[in-house]
């Protein structure tokens, strides 16, 4: 059984403790968990969640912590202006292009690579920063990205097509953004959320994915 705990300072035991005043949670079960969660917030949008986990490490509240390991950049000044920037190029590339050229063409490809990336960085540096090996974070943090963008992104076309004024077409991205930011303030405040989060996403996944294949097969019959 893995014991977890909150650390609160002034108040040690042999589960509780703090250093530097920084009160975070033990426990390996606790950190995948926070990981996972960063990650799929990220596979949403990901420059929010950078953002949001970058100040909470800065501060170092809840938890979150990216202060040992190769990853202490994501919680440095450059690497939270370079996010900021990336944020604000991105809407401005979408709203030059209009959100039907920005999904069809390279940004949105290179906005996919982005979040897939930020989300493997993320869980990594937070198994890092408490001592546990980076590497399963990179590869779970890539597949929970990923995972994310494989429902958000088919989902958001489908909403956009469906709305008249660009204006509403333009409007899903904030609401993209806002559900990257709750997420990762969700699974900031509640490691274990993380866990949860990862169900609706694998059966809104397994939903599209069953659609797909009985629509591909109504095609071949169509086809006989």
């Amino acid at each position: 059984m893995v014991m977890t705990a909150l650390k609160v300072a002034h108040a040690p035991n042999e589960y509780i403790s703090c250093n530097d005043h920084t009160c975070v949670m033990n426990g390996l079960v606790f950190y995948i968990g926070l990981g996972l969660g960063l990650a799929l917030a990220a596979g949403v949008r990901p420059f929010l969640p950078a953002l949001l986990a970058g100040a909470l490490a800065s501060s170092g509240v809840l938890g979150v912590s990216f202060a040992r390991g190769a990853y202490t950049f994501l919680y440095s000044d450059w690497w939270l202006a370079a996010v900021a920037a990336a944020l604000a190029l991105a809407y401005l590339l979408q709203l030059r292009l209009g959100s039907e050229r920005f999904e069809a063409g390279r940004p949105a490809a290179a906005l996919a690579g982005i979040g897939v990336g930020i989300g493997a960085l993320l869980f990594a540096g937070t198994l890092a920063a408490h001592g546990d090996a980076a590497w399963p974070g990179l590869i779970g943090g890539a597949a929970g990205a990923a995972l994310a963008q494989a429902v958000v992104r088919p989902l958001a076309a489908r909403t956009r097509t469906r709305l008249p004024d660009r204006g509403a077409r333009e409007a899903v991205t904030i609401y993209l953004d806002s559900v990257s930011l709750v997420l990762g303030a969700l699974v900031a405040l509640l490691h274990p959320l993380g866990y949860v989060a990862v169900v609706p996403f694998a059966w809104l996944w397994l939903r599209m994915r069953a659609r797909s294949s009985e629509k591909h097969a109504g095609l071949r019959i169509l086809r006989r």
